[in-house]
């Protein structure tokens, strides 16, 4: 199957969160608390995404307030934090949601996204991300993570399901 004929069929974008949503840097405050940095263009994208009918979720390695703060914010309820193993929290929406592996798409960038971007249909990487992701990846951002990678494979992604001027109608009036 081809690469578009991959993204018509994505109705669930997972997306990691460190080095992905953001530039993979964990600024600590003096209380140790970690603070992170969101890029505004892709919080518009996820919810462009979930006005298309692209549901989209967070799964990420580390579970950390800021990235929970986040999901909520987008109104992304399939937040899950703290799992390094990401294949059975996947395995599990897609059984709730009833959909398959190959309606999934996943944006990754390293060595703990390995088994989730073996099974969904569509493994996507950001640009900056570790080279055996890289070589997994049907599809590549331009951008690194954390730096608008978000946005540009939820573009990507509407784009081939035909829904990205639709929406950009929407806006420009």
């Amino acid at each position: 199957m081809d690469l578009m004929s991959r993204a018509r069929r994505i109705a669930l974008l997972v997306l990691d969160v460190d080095g992905v949503m953001t530039d993979g840097g964990l600024l600590y405050d003096a209380a140790g608390a970690i603070r992170k940095r969101f890029h505004v263009h892709d919080g518009l994208g996820i919810k462009l995404a979930q006005e298309a009918g692209i549901e989209v979720a967070m799964v990420s390695g580390l579970d950390q307030g800021a990235a929970a703060a986040r999901a909520r914010e987008l109104g992304i309820a399939e937040y899950h934090g703290g799992h390094l193993r990401k294949l059975p929290i996947l395995e599990d929406i897609l059984a709730r949601r009833g959909l398959a592996f190959e309606q999934a798409a996943f944006l990754g960038d390293d060595w703990v996204d390995a088994p989730v971007m073996a099974r969904v249909g569509l493994p996507m990487a950001v640009a900056d991300a570790q080279p055996e992701i890289l070589g997994m990846a049907l599809w590549v951002s331009r951008r690194p993570g954390g730096q608008g990678a978000v946005r540009e494979a939820i573009r990507f992604l509407l784009s081939a399901q035909g829904k990205l001027q639709g929406l950009w109608r929407k806006w420009e009036r």
